[in-house]
């Protein structure tokens, strides 16, 4: 057995003939930037960034603007955590495959398919294989790229440390011949190292929360059904891995099944104190991983949501406000829904008026099977049906706004709305390759209509997988950003606990309380972009290009 394991990383090993992927090398020359507004230290970047927006009021028809800037700095340890990734539901597709697409880059291990030779990368992940524009060398006037991953010190995937549970106790090297989603020959070389990392933790199985079908692979729980014992017991293994593996930090990551939402039930989950209690009274809608989160929660380490359901109920949120412990969610976006976030801000950005939005996809691998449940699936299409809600309501040209005293729950309190329904059916035979199918039905000019079909085929948790990577690595260097109101003079302190910046990679994403969920991916991707520059002293994208306009 080869003294490398699955738990660990070497420095620098070579066991193929072909140089690492661009995506996977590491990069030893950082960004230096020289800047009045920008100082190193040995423990620090500190960067001055003011935030400038507008006031607008409305007066007798007249836009009222006022601009408005405000001085922050921001503060980030250079230091990079010894990162713990735990992952609920280890075992299933996105987790074995995530683990073996690890070990395959650590050791460069090359496998042949029936197209050739094929090697590791991260290939899909935003942070290792996209670029930003830091500027323009001056000598040539062309724009300088760099990977994401390089505008701060961030984790390497490589050096993640793997752990989690799963209701089913199959070894990891066995849950990924189980997946059927990567190819064989890859399967059969990175097979020792996923046996090294042995089988999942017992995790927690309450079978009103999942599909009725997904009781044949419960093999590994937590005996009893006393909830705060199953907390107790979670809050026990993160400390324990942490203290085993000699880590800095933990994240939780929720990659399990889709559950049913949780009823919001006032004096059970709507407080922190009510959860709280509500756990120790073993409530039924205390879902599991509500409990995972609070687990996370009170052992000060960040948990992160893959899935659609409710998980953090108000009483979660206001427990991660009380512990200034990260959280963010909710449900991956990978294909059809991405899609649709930049096609429906296309169409409306246009001028173009989508009418209806119809999508509907098939696949046959376990989540597909959970979601074939009603209430299962119910959480998924909740997730996936908000996505074109603020392109929507950006534009009161082509749409009517809410009316104003309109009952709640009528069209008319909600604005005028494309149709939009979403089907998702389960098909063994296809596996983990999903066919989505969309068709967007919109008004043209002067009445004229257009429909738009798309057909998209993709391999489900290979592109899922990066985005695990880069909600775990993004969260890890959010931990160590503090800022401060420079008005202020005040200390730096945490970020909001609601990780936010996380909603690049999230269909549903979990915002700060009374604050307005942004779905356009452009804009995701900006915010994103321009909070790492801060960090470094930089402004934000530019796209004026004002020196190729002028004399």
């Amino acid at each position: 057995m080869s003294a490398t394991t699955g738990a660990n990383t070497p420095e620098s090993q070579l066991e193929s003939v072909l140089p690492v992927h661009p995506t996977a090398v590491r990069r030893a020359s950082p960004i230096v930037v020289q800047s009045e507004l920008t100082a190193y230290t040995n423990d620090y970047i500190t960067s001055k960034f003011t935030n400038r927006g507008a006031d607008v009021a409305v007066v007798e028809g007249q836009y009222i603007v006022t601009p408005t800037a405000k001085p922050f700095e921001f503060q980030t340890a250079r230091k990079v955590a010894k990162t713990g990734l735990m992952m609920v539901g280890w075992g299933g597709n996105n987790g074995s495959t995530l683990s073996a697409t690890i070990l395959a880059n650590r050791h460069n291990i090359i496998w042949h398919t029936k197209s050739g030779v094929q090697q590791p990368n991260y290939i899909g992940s935003l942070l290792r294989a996209s670029t930003v524009r830091l500027g323009a060398d001056p000598a040539t006037g062309k724009d300088v790229h760099v990977p994401i991953s390089d505008v701060l010190p961030m984790v390497h995937p490589n050096d993640l440390v793997l752990g989690g549970w799963d209701i089913s106790g199959a070894r990891m090297d066995e849950a990924m011949k189980r997946a059927q989603v990567l190819d064989w020959d890859l399967q059969r070389q990175v097979m020792p190292h996923m046996a090294e990392l042995g089988s999942p933790l017992p995790s927690i199985y309450y079978p009103d929360f999942i599909a009725a079908n997904q009781e044949a692979r419960a093999d590994n729980v937590i005996p009893g059904t006393d909830k705060q014992a199953h907390l107790e017991h979670l809050r026990a293994d993160i400390r324990r891995f942490k203290e085993q593996q000699g880590l800095d930090r933990v994240v939780v990551f929720w990659t399990a099944n889709t559950e049913r939402y949780s009823d919001i039930i006032p004096g059970v989950n709507d407080t922190a104190d009510n959860l709280l209690a509500a756990i120790k009274a073993s409530h039924s809608e205390v879902s599991p991983s509500t409990l995972f989160a609070v687990a996370a929660i009170l052992e000060g380490e960040p948990f992160v949501n893959g899935a659609p359901q409710n998980t953090f109920v108000p009483g979660c949120i206001a427990l991660a406000e009380r512990h200034n412990s990260f959280i963010g969610g909710d449900d991956l976006k990978s294909g059809q829904t991405k899609l649709k976030s930049v096609f429906a801000e296309f169409l409306v950005n246009a001028g173009i008026k989508p009418l209806s939005i119809a999508s509907y996809n098939h696949l046959g691998n376990n989540d597909g099977h959970n979601l074939s449940a009603e209430r299962q699936f119910k959480s998924k299409e909740i997730s996936k049906s908000s996505v074109v809600d603020d392109m929507v309501s950006a534009n009161a040209l082509l749409f009517k706004p809410p009316q104003a005293g309109a009952p709640a729950g009528t069209k008319e309190a909600k604005g005028e709305h494309p149709d939009h329904i979403v089907v998702i059916k389960y098909v063994p035979a296809v596996g983990d390759s999903k066919r989505a199918i969309d068709e967007y039905y919109s008004e043209i000019f002067c009445g004229g209509r257009s429909t738009i079909n798309i057909f998209n085929e993709c391999e489900d948790s290979l592109l899922a997988t990066p985005l695990i990577l880069d909600l775990a690595i993004l969260t890890e260097l959010l931990t160590r950003v503090k800022y401060r109101d420079a008005s202020a003079g005040k200390e730096f302190k945490p970020l909001y606990p609601v990780l936010s910046l996380l909603s690049y990679m999230l269909k549903a994403p979990l915002v700060k309380p009374g604050t307005d969920v942004i779905n356009s991916l452009n804009r995701q991707r900006n915010a994103l972009e321009t909070f790492l520059k801060a960090c470094i002293g930089l402004e934000g994208s530019s796209d004026l290009l004002l020196d190729t306009r002028i004399w």
